[in-house]
C-alpha cells in the first residue's frame, strides 16, 4: 500500500492519541504525539522556574529554547514511542494536571510553535506517519491525505481525563478537570498563532457516544479508502 500522512486534530481529551496509536500500529506507520512535545517543553519551563500558576517569565524562557532537545524513543513493551526531554524519559511527568494547566500558555508562543513545527514537518518527509495535535491539518501538514477533527462534549472529555488520572493514583476532582478542559479549549481556539480550527477538508469525528472500537473502525475505514484511491 502507498504511504500517506494522517493528520488528527481536535480538542483536548478527545482520544486523539489513542486512535493515532491504533492506526500507526495497524498500518505499521510512525506515530508522533505533538501534544507530548508541547507538554515536554512546558515541563522544561516548569523545572527551570520560568513558569508557574503565578508567573511566566516568557522572554527568559524563549531565550532558553535552544537548550531543549526532544526525541521519541520506541518502547517495545508499550508498543509506541515515548518522549524524552534532554535525554530523560518524561512520558509520565508530562501527563500531570500541573502540566495540563500550563501547556496552553506555552503552546501559544510563536517561537515555541516555530521550533516544534519545523521538527514535525521533518518527521513527515517520507510519509507513513500518523500525527495528532491542534494544528496538524492546518499548519504542519496542510496537504495531508487524511485529515480528522476529533470532538466530544466537555463533560464527556473531563470524565475520561478524570478516570485516567484517578487510575494513575493522582488526587484530583472532576470539577477541576472540567475547568481545565474548558479553559484549554478557550485558549487553544483563540490564540493568535495557529489557533485550533477545523481544516476545511477535515472529517469531523464526534466520539461523545462512540466506544473505542466503534471509533477505530469508523476511522480505519476512512483511512483505507484514501490509501486505496
Amino acid at each position: 500500500m502507498r504511504k500517506i500522512i494522517i493528520a488528527i486534530d481536535g480538542f483536548s481529551s478527545t482520544g486523539k492519541s489513542t486512535v493515532a496509536k491504533q492506526l500507526a500500529n495497524k498500518l505499521h506507520y510512525i506515530y508522533v504525539d505533538t501534544g507530548a512535545m508541547y507538554r515536554a517543553v512546558t515541563l522544561y519551563a516548569m523545572q527551570k522556574g520560568f513558569i508557574s500558576n503565578e508567573f511566566f517569565y516568557k522572554d527568559d524562557f524563549i531565550l532558553n529554547l535552544q537548550h531543549i532537545n526532544l526525541e521519541f524513543k520506541f518502547n517495545d513493551k508499550l508498543g509506541y514511542a515515548e518522549v524524552h526531554l534532554n535525554g530523560i524519559n518524561v512520558e509520565t511527568k508530562i501527563r500531570s494536571l500541573e502540566v495540563s494547566n500550563l501547556v496552553s500558555k506555552v503552546s501559544e508562543i510563536s517561537e515555541v510553535r516555530k521550533k516544534l513545527v519545523e521538527q514535525q514537518q521533518q518527521m513527515g518527509i517520507h510519509k507513513g506517519i500518523v500525527m495528532d495535535g491542534r494544528d496538524i491539518g492546518t499548519v504542519v501538514f496542510p496537504d495531508a491525505e487524511v485529515k480528522l477533527f476529533m470532538t466530544a462534549s466537555a463533560e464527556k472529555r473531563a470524565k475520561r481525563r478524570y478516570d485516567e488520572l484517578i487510575g494513575k493514583g493522582d488526587i484530583v476532582t472532576y470539577d477541576e478537570i472540567l475547568e481545565n478542559v474548558i479553559k484549554r479549549d478557550h485558549i487553544d481556539s483563540t490564540r493568535e498563532d495557529s489557533p485550533l480550527v477545523k481544516a476545511d477538508d477535515a472529517i469531523v469525528i464526534d466520539n461523545s457516544d462512540l466506544t473505542l472500537e466503534e471509533q477505530f473502525e469508523k476511522i480505519y475505514t476512512i483511512v483505507i479508502e484514501k490509501i486505496n484511491n
